[in-house]
Order: C-alpha cells, then structure tokens, then sequence
C-alpha cells in the first residue's frame, strides 16, 4: 500500500500491520517517523488506517482457522479454489509450507505456490521443486502421515515454517484394544483452576467452543463427525477443573473409544493436555 496524504506536511501508510508516518518537508522529508505525530492521531486518514488494519487481522485469523479446518477434518480441497485464492497474501500466508496430498496417497510434499492455471508446485521429499494439477488435495492431518517424525527433520533441513500448526502439531495415538465398555479418559482429568471462568476462558482462548458444562472440539474423521467434550463445570463456580475426556457420535451418544477415528481421537486427547497444560500448579508438589 502506498502512502498517503494527511495533512500539511505528513504521509500515512500501513506498515507491518501498524500505522507509520513520514514528513514531506524538512530534514526528516521522506524518511519514516519512529512514532505517529499527535497532530495526526485522530486525522480521518489515520482512523481509515487503523480500521483497515483491524479488518486485515480479522481476515488473516479466518484464514487460519479455515485453513486449520480443512487440515484437521481432511477435507478434499479443489485446486482451483486454491489458485484464486493464492493471491491474497492471507491466504498464502495460512496455506504456504503446509504439506499436501494429491492423486498418489503416497506422495507428500510442502505446497510453494498456486498458480493461476491450478497448478501447485510443491517441494517433495527428495527435494525437487514438482508441479501437480490434480483435482483436488488434501492437507493431511500429522497423525495420518507416516514417518512423521522424517518428515519433520526434512521439514527442519528445508527451513520449513507453517502458519498453521500441522507437521509439529501434538498428536496422540489411540493405544490399541481399549476395553470395549470403556467411554472416557482420565488421564488429563483434576487439572483445577481459580475459577470455572478462567477454565472456560483458557478453552476459548485455545480455539474451542464452550457449551453448558463442556469445553468441546468437533472433527469430521473419516467421513464421520465426532465431538471430543470435557468437563469444565457449571458457571460460576469459584473453583473449577478439568474432567474425563469423552467422544459423541453424530446423534449425540457417547462413542465407545475403540470407535473413536484416529484425527477425532488425537484433536480430543490435544484439547485436554491443553486445558489440563493451564492448570493451578501447587507450590512444592509440581501438581
């Protein structure tokens, strides 16, 4: 964005996501001012600025959360949408780096660039720059990708940054033949906090809803939707913790864990680490 009139003798312009100034005259004419003059903090041009500035955080964090959306319910992605929205430096930004899959299951590679055309071009495992034009790709959730952890030494050798948290994501493996009557984890259950309200701000904090009793988090995992829920307790409570950790079906019953998909399984089991994470730590007990 270029700069723009404000007044005699100043020029305003977005930069770095901030409001900067410059003088047009004097010595300092041209050069960058390390803060905004007062005459020029309530000038129309400045609110503009900052209310476009306000705008942009808002449309950057949508397009993170769409993009973490699509990532953690593995949803096929056209290509085409992600050619025209390429573009925008948002979207580029959330979806740049991040590792994708396209005809061949087996083939995984960190997405470089959308082209007008629908091509992608990615970087792949042995290190080539390849071109793909399938229909659509995925982005596969970490617990599905095999060899993680040579996926992310790769990553690490090829300077690999995501904006959305994928290949170093947290992730936990459903432990193999969980008793079949058992509905409930407790593992990260007794976490206790000052108040139910700051439990349930800590949930929404992290991205998740809060609904009645329950900080929950719902995942489309293999072509079904589950709802991952723990306890938080009743409002206003003065003290609160963390409860057991359960899985809901589509018509809202309780799914036994051996039915629970790999992705739901791993997104419920990282919300409860995370609230448990925020927990009121006793002095002397690391408890």
């Amino acid at each position: 964005m270029g700069w723009l009139s404000a007044g005699d003798g100043y020029e305003v312009a977005l930069v770095e996501g901030r409001v900067a100034a410059r003088a047009t005259a004097g010595r300092a004419a041209g050069r960058q001012l390390k803060s905004l003059p007062r005459a020029l903090r309530d000038h129309p041009e400045v609110d503009r600025l900052r209310a476009l500035a306000e705008w942009l955080d808002r449309h950057a964090a949508a397009c993170v959360r769409q993009v973490d959306s699509w990532m953690v319910s593995a949803l096929p992605v056209p290509t085409a949408l992600l050619a025209r929205v390429w573009p925008d430096e948002a979207w580029r930004s959330a979806l740049h780096d991040l590792a994708v899959v396209g005809d061949d299951p087996d083939e995984v590679g960190f997405l470089r660039d959308a082209t007008s055309g629908g091509e992608l071009r990615v970087v792949n495992l042995d290190g080539e720059t390849v071109r793909l034009s399938p229909e659509t790709v995925t982005l596969p959730h970490p617990v599905l990708l095999p060899d993680l952890a040579e996926l992310r030494e790769f990553a690490a050798e090829l300077g690999v940054t995501q904006r959305v948290e994928q290949i170093h994501r947290a992730t936990w493996h459903r432990p193999d033949g969980p008793a079949a009557a058992a509905t409930e984890v407790t593992e990260f259950a007794g976490g206790r906090y000052d108040s139910r309200f700051g439990l349930a701000a800590r949930a929404t904090a992290l991205g998740y809803r809060v609904s009645g009793g329950y900080a929950t988090c719902r995942v489309r995992d293999g072509g079904r939707t589950a709802e991952a829920a723990v306890w938080i307790g009743e409002p206003y409570l003065d003290d609160a913790q963390t409860g057991n950790l359960a899985w809901h079906g589509p018509g809202g019953g309780v799914l036994p864990l051996g039915e629970v998909g790999p992705v739901a399984w791993s997104e419920g089991m990282r919300m409860a680490a995370a609230l448990y994470a925020g927990r009121r730590i006793e002095e002397g007990t690391g408890k």
